[in-house]
This record gives structure tokens, C-alpha cells and sequence, in this order.
């Protein structure tokens, strides 16, 4: 395929390593291939509202090292758009406005959500490629997104910094990290941080768990703990409730019964919120030690990213600038190894990749003897 024109946009969370990405594949489409490159403002948002500007090698210097997104984001879905009179199906005004513009392909940089939308316009017949991008590193069918490496090191450092206080005061500290409903955050930077415990959405935990596993490091002349707790974490009791609304929610057939299972969700969400400030006094309670929460929270997704994020990003978006090139569309490029690969949308829109029981950095968890919680 002669691609002339191609469109770009970021949506979803900002992420480390999203300009790098905008970066590499501008760079190639446009010094490599002679394409024309044009960035679509906030996400979706400036897909449906037709609002875009040209991009050339000059608007893309510099930017390699920079944090967050050049172009700006939206957490927006092309078939559920909010306007004023209501939730609305783009798809038809962003097929419109794609040929408007001339387009040949449109590049789109996010994560799960993303990757369905790109979907979507797929289906409708645009020529699309999904970047996988995701701090969560939770998008199916690729060995890692960018944003994960540079995430890793922020919350290990975090957990770095945590010990001395721990030690020096005696206390458990709690650090929650994120990661949404998959664990490799937490667990990356956990073994990497040395934390003693690491609590992930994917092992469900109990307090006399982890209040043994301090207990016993108490036993061992040891004054303090270290827990690195993911923000989707959830002891059992909450594991099973949380499960069962999310169930309520998959078998729902109606409008009306999928609004209320939607709101029960919400409410159940909302009372486990604070999941990590609870367990931290359940453990006061069950050893006797003091305890504090630090809650990273957005430091995590800001930023210059790492140099593995920045070329993680540059090597995946020369490839979807050749994959433009060779008219391939309809597919994410993943990291598989060193190499860079197209994968079909669907078998990646609407997948998680969560950490499984046997993964090899689970393994290596319990084998230098961190606990889990189970």
C-alpha cells in the first residue's frame, strides 16, 4: 500500500513513553517512508470533533524524553461518546471524518480500552494500528507495553525509600502501587524493592496470613515490615464479593438489570476503596506494631521514561510505520522478545494478561521467601 496520509492519537491514561512512541513512528513514516503524519488532539475526543494539526520532524524534536503526551488524551469510547443530549455511537462521524481528512491509516497508543475502540473502527473499515501502551502491563499477546519499565522503577524506588523509615521506626509500611486489576506492577517492584510482603489482585489474601509472615520476621529479630500492596489487592472476603458483582454484571440481560448491576459494582468498588488503610489497621491490631500507608498514585504514570521504555517505544512504532507501509492493518504490534510483531485486534480487544500462579517471578517470590498473603 502507497500510504500518503496517516493519523495519530494517545488515549486512556497518560503513560511514560507515549511521546517516544509518537516519536518513533513519526520519525519513520515520515523520514523513511515520505508519509504525511497529522496528530489528532485528546484521544477520541479530537477523532469525533475533527480537530487536528500537522505533524513534521520539527513539532516531533525533542520530544523523545519527555513525559505524558504531546497530543493530550481522553479516556473517551468512540460508540459510547457523551454529548449533551446523551451517550452516542461515533463510529459513523469518525469514519466520516477520517475520509474527510484524507487518511490512509490511523495509528492509535493506549491500552486495553484502546485496543477495543481501535477495534471498533476496524469493523466500521478504517485502516487501524493499536500501540500497546499501559503502566498495568496487562494488555494480552504482548511480553510487555511501554510505561511498565519506567512505572517499575518509580515504585521500586519508592519501596527503596520506605525501608529506612520502617526500620527506623519500628512499623509495617504499606505501600499501594498500581496496576488496576492485574498485579505485575506491584510484583515487579516488590522483588525488585525487597519488599518482605507483596499483595496482588491475582492471589487473594487473608490478615492471619500476612500478619504471620510479620510475626515470624518479628520472631527473627527483625523490627519492621515492608508490604507493597496493589491497588486491586483484596483479601478473600472481599475477593468473593467483588467476583460476585462482577458475575451480576457479565449475566445481566437487560438495560435496566445491567444498570443496576453496574451500580452495585460501583457500591461494592467504592466500599473496598480504601482497601489498603483497612489492612493496615487490621495488622496494627494483629501485631502490635504500628502502621502507615503510602499511596504513590500518579507519580507513578509521570515523568521522563526509562531508557528501556524509550526504546521499547521507538523500536514498536518504526514497525507499525513499516507495517503502514506494507498495508498490514487491523493489529496491534507487540513485543515479543527482541522482535516487534503484529498480532490480530482480536485476539488482543477486550483481554487482560494477569499474572498466573505459576509465573516465573511468583516462583521467585516465594522461593527467597517473600509472602503472598495466601
Amino acid at each position: 500500500m502507497n500510504a500518503k496520509k496517516v493519523g495519530i492519537l494517545t488515549a486512556g491514561g497518560d503513560s511514560p513513553g507515549l511521546n517516544a512512541a509518537i516519536r518513533g513512528f513519526g520519525k519513520s513514516a515520515i523520514g523513511h517512508y515520505k508519509m504525511d503524519l497529522v496528530g489528532f488532539r485528546d484521544g477520541i475526543t479530537g477523532l469525533v470533533e475533527d480537530h487536528y494539526e500537522p505533524l513534521d520532524s520539527r513539532a516531533l524534536s525533542g520530544i523523545l524524553t519527555v513525559g505524558g503526551t504531546i497530543l493530550g488524551t481522553s479516556r473517551d469510547k468512540v460508540h459510547k461518546f457523551p454529548t449533551p443530549d446523551g451517550v452516542v455511537d461515533m463510529v459513523p462521524r469518525v469514519v466520516e471524518n477520517y475520509e474527510r481528512a484524507g487518511l490512509d491509516a490511523l495509528i492509535m497508543l493506549g491500552g486495553g480500552g484502546t485496543a477495543k475502540n481501535a477495534k471498533r473502527l476496524v469493523d466500521a473499515g478504517l485502516n487501524v494500528i493499536h500501540l500497546p501502551k499501559t503502566i498495568d502491563n496487562d494488555i494480552a499477546m504482548t511480553d510487555t507495553t511501554f510505561g511498565f519499565a519506567t512505572a517499575t522503577e518509580i515504585a521500586t524506588e519508592a519501596i527503596d525509600r520506605v525501608h529506612s523509615t520502617a526500620h527506623s521506626h519500628h512499623r509495617i509500611i504499606l505501600t499501594e502501587i498500581m496496576g488496576h486489576r492485574a498485579g505485575w506492577l506491584t510484583l515487579g517492584a516488590g522483588i525488585a524493592g525487597g519488599a518482605d510482603i507483596i499483595l496482588i489482585p491475582e492471589i487473594p489474601y487473608t490478615v492471619d496470613s500476612v500478619a504471620a509472615t510479620i510475626s515470624e520476621r518479628t520472631k527473627r529479630g527483625s523490627t519492621f515490615s515492608v508490604v507493597a500492596v496493589a491497588e486491586g489487592a483484596r483479601d478473600v472476603a472481599d475477593t468473593a464479593d467483588y467476583e460476585a458483582a462482577r458475575l451480576l454484571v457479565r449475566a445481566a440481560k437487560t438495560p435496566e438489570a445491567q444498570r443496576a448491576a453496574r451500580a452495585h459494582l460501583k457500591n461494592v468498588e467504592d466500599l473496598q476503596r480504601e482497601h489498603t488503610f483497612k489492612l493496615a489497621r487490621e495488622l496494627e491490631a494483629a501485631t502490635g506494631l504500628e502502621a502507615r500507608v503510602t499511596i504513590l498514585g500518579y507519580v507513578q504514570r509521570g515523568g521522563s521514561p526509562s531508557a528501556a521504555d524509550r526504546l521499547l517505544a521507538t523500536r514498536l512504532g518504526a514497525a507499525a510505520a513499516e507495517l503502514v507501509a506494507d498495508g498490514h492493518f487491523g493489529v496491534m504490534v507487540a513485543a515479543h522478545g527482541e522482535l516487534a510483531e503484529p498480532v490480530a485486534l482480536d485476539e488482543v480487544a477486550g483481554k487482560v494478561k494477569l499474572v498466573p500462579a505459576d509465573h516465573a517471578w511468583i516462583r521467585a517470590a516465594r522461593m527467597v521467601g517473600t509472602g503472598l498473603g495466601d
